[in-house]
């Protein structure tokens, strides 16, 4: 994959004024119209962790996979504290099964008032708001007749905790396929509790299967498919698949498995459940070729996803921020896109 890359678009994927933008997932409509879908928030909060106590989901669209895309509407925004994604919607993955979309996504609330310019210098990860928030992350599910919506939301998560589990302190990334015969496989990002009973452990990738996308999601094995102690701390796991079986793009967290931390990592299955590292593993490097002639090293370079057309990968997308690396070190973030050559 990473020989495969072309230039990236200077003016491609999706770039909102005021707002920080993250972690896109493209499908095409049946008109014809690519539909994105990704997480924002405003920039008064800082990028991380303004995310998980007021992300949005919007949808915007564009006449060709590389965009740029336009904005068309919030898809799934704040609903009230009393619902367990009623303050954050983040992390979507669009599918389509026959006449239904249906979009996954990681949901969290929090019982307080809300974070505003006037208290903001009080909002850190060791806040109220990100202990709450960060504690009930969940992974749940819309769906929809249309790429525009309305979303019909579910009141309850589709992918909770378990406890004494790789996942008992919060589940969220989901990376489903839905197959020929209707049924999921969905890749998860789990933390579980550490020996103190109160802090998260680190990240692992399980993964759950249903008989249909409106079924019983059910966690497979005891244990993860990644993480330190198997293959590798990886995040962002994305996977699509052909005749011949499963893929997975991913975040190498650790550079344990690529040799560079942040840099992309290539993996098959083929049934989904059981995995292999690619021998040649490297699928991307956060440096981007851009068709301006420039050739830059970007400060982050995450939640890659594989757009399929025709049974075919042609274009992989990233959520990037501008600066030296780091979260807090970055002035801007936009979703990107590079077209494969082949």
């Amino acid at each position: 994959m990473s020989e495969n890359l072309a230039e990236a678009p200077v003016h491609g994927g999706l770039e909102m004024d005021g707002y920080w933008v993250w972690g896109s997932s493209v499908i095409k409509g049946n008109d014809g119209i690519y539909n994105m879908y990704a997480s924002r928030w405003p920039k008064y909060l800082p990028f991380h962790p303004g995310w998980m106590i007021a992300s949005e989901i919007v949808h915007a669209t564009s006449k060709t996979p590389e965009g740029p895309y336009t904005f068309q509407e919030v898809a799934l925004g704040a609903r009230g504290a009393q619902f367990w994604d009623g303050r954050s919607c983040h992390n979507p993955k669009i599918v389509k099964y026959k006449d239904t979309y249906i979009l996954y996504y990681m949901g969290s609330t929090h019982p307080f008032e809300d974070v505003t310019l006037e208290n903001v210098n009080q909002f850190d990860l060791k806040s109220k708001w990100c202990i709450a928030g960060r504690w009930g992350k969940r992974i749940g599910m819309a769906t929809s007749k249309s790429p525009n919506g309305p979303w019909v939301r579910l009141d309850t998560p589709i992918l909770d905790v378990k406890p004494n589990s790789f996942y008992s302190y919060l589940t969220s990334n989901p990376s489903p396929l839905i197959k020929d015969d209707g049924s999921v496989v969905l890749l998860f990002k789990g933390r579980d509790y550490k020996a103190d009973g109160i802090t998260n452990g680190d990240m692992n990738i399980g993964v759950a299967t249903a008989p249909s996308y409106d079924g019983k999601y059910t966690v497979m094995g005891d244990k993860p498919l990644f993480s330190v102690d198997h293959f590798g701390e990886i995040e962002d796991p994305h996977i699509w698949g052909d005749a011949t079986g499963f893929y997975m793009v991913a975040k190498d967290q650790r550079g344990t498995i690529t040799g560079t931390a942040g840099d992309g990592l290539l993996a098959h299955s083929k049934d989904g459940l059981q995995w292999e590292v690619d021998k040649n593993p490297k699928a991307y490097t956060k440096t981007v070729h851009w068709d301006n002639g420039k050739t830059i090293t970007q400060g982050q370079l995450e939640r890659p996803f594989v757009l399929v057309e025709d049974g075919k990968p042609t274009h992989i997308f990233f959520a990037t921020m501008d600066g030296p690396g780091g979260f807090g070190n970055g002035t801007k973030t936009w979703n990107m896109v590079i077209p494969f050559k082949n």
